[in-house]
């Protein structure tokens, strides 16, 4: 049965928050209308890190290049879906639920997927302080936690303790179970759990110091000590670029590809990369011109790496945009629908029923 198969298998989700400029990340440096667009803006022919006659990556990409070069990277352009909302936060409810842009979902994609086949609400963590929808599951959700010690310890302090005893002293009956109680005793297994399992699991690598390198680091001791927890989900903020972007998404962008290259290296070291996918993506691009800030504005379809040790498409799954065929905002048009990765990665890569964790059967992809 596939759920044989649930305990091994990983997935890490990592969200370039605000909107990453694809644009810019992967860039069609020949492409005469990207350079008219972008007068100021964009990244000179000189600077660009080639990957073949027509695209390359920004200069701060060299280590993702790297993993390009090793066969572990897929890109796959132009992704979004239909009727594209700009709202950070609904776009981002929109990519977290797996939803319509005209539908509204109180669960996530990953949160129906714990309820399904998950044992326990350490079935997914989410790298914060604060539970995304992404992780929230009818019956089950993911736990939040940047550090599995401090986790651990305010489960076990004299309020959360008096507060289980009054509830445990009043003889309620396992039905009877108030929704709190329920979430704090879950809490409280969970942490002491995660903490028993990985305390002795402590990464030999040096990581960048910055606030995305340690939720990454965390992400590599979890999985290295072979905990059962199975999707992870990190964010890294900043990628609203309406003014000033060319230094700020520079220094995002090189930010994030030490920090992947790191992690890559730490799963590799410890026998683990074979087995966990690694999707990073944005909930929307930004628009094909500059603004006068010296920025781009909120767009519609991105690009998303899916990172992998035995990938079936290796390199460019699809297509760059088509600069000649803008919607009628001058924003990339999708051409592959976001829930068509996810309903491929349930499908081939976790061996659950898509349908059943997406409410609704898309086309599967050929990139795992």
């Amino acid at each position: 049965m596939a759920t044989s198969k649930l305990g091994y298998k990983k997935l890490v989700i990592i969200q370039l928050a605000g909107g990453n400029d694809g644009l810019n990340t992967i860039i069609p440096y020949t492409n005469d209308i990207y350079y008219k667009s972008r007068p100021d803006l964009a990244i000179p022919k000189g600077s660009v890190l080639k990957i073949n006659d027509e695209i390359g990556f920004h200069k701060n990409l060299g280590p993702l290049k790297e993993l390009y070069d090793q066969g572990h990277v897929t890109i796959i352009n132009n992704v979004g879906y239909p009727n594209p909302n700009r709202s950070h936060f609904r776009s981002t409810d929109i990519w977290q639920s797996a939803s319509g842009s005209n539908e509204y979902l109180n669960t996530g994609w990953l949160g129906r997927y714990i309820d399904a086949y998950g044992k326990a609400p350490y079935s997914g963590i989410e790298l914060d302080d604060s539970l995304s929808l992404i992780l929230k599951g009818e019956n089950i959700n993911g736990i939040a936690t940047r550090n599995p010690k401090i986790f651990n310890t305010n489960a076990q302090t004299p309020y959360f303790k008096k507060v289980l005893n009054y509830q445990t002293d009043a003889h309620l009956s396992e039905h009877n179970l108030g929704y709190l109680y329920k979430t704090m005793i879950e809490a409280k297994s969970s942490a002491k759990y995660i903490y028993e399992k990985t305390k002795t699991s402590k990464s030999k690598l040096e990581y960048p110091n910055n606030p995305f390198a340690k939720q990454l680091k965390t992400t590599a001791e979890f999985i290295n000590s072979h905990i059962e927890s199975k999707v992870y989900y990190v964010s890294m903020g900043g990628f609203d670029t309406h003014a000033n972007q060319e230094k700020k998404q520079a220094q995002l962008l090189k930010t994030y590809s030490e920090t992947v290259a790191v992690f890559v290296d730490d799963l590799k070291k410890n026998d683990t990369f074979k087995d966990t996918l690694i999707v990073t993506f944005s909930e929307f691009g930004r628009r094909v011109k500059q603004n006068a800030g010296g920025g781009t504005d909120h767009g519609a379809a991105n690009n998303v790496f899916i990172i992998g040790d035995d990938l079936n498409n290796k390199g460019f799954y699809n297509d760059m945009p088509n600069l000649n065929q803008l919607d009628k905002n001058g924003d990339i048009i999708h051409t592959v629908d976001f829930r068509s990765i996810y309903a491929t990665i349930l499908d081939k890569w976790l061996e659950v029923d898509d349908v059943k964790i997406l409410n609704k059967s898309f086309s599967k992809l050929n990139f795992i």
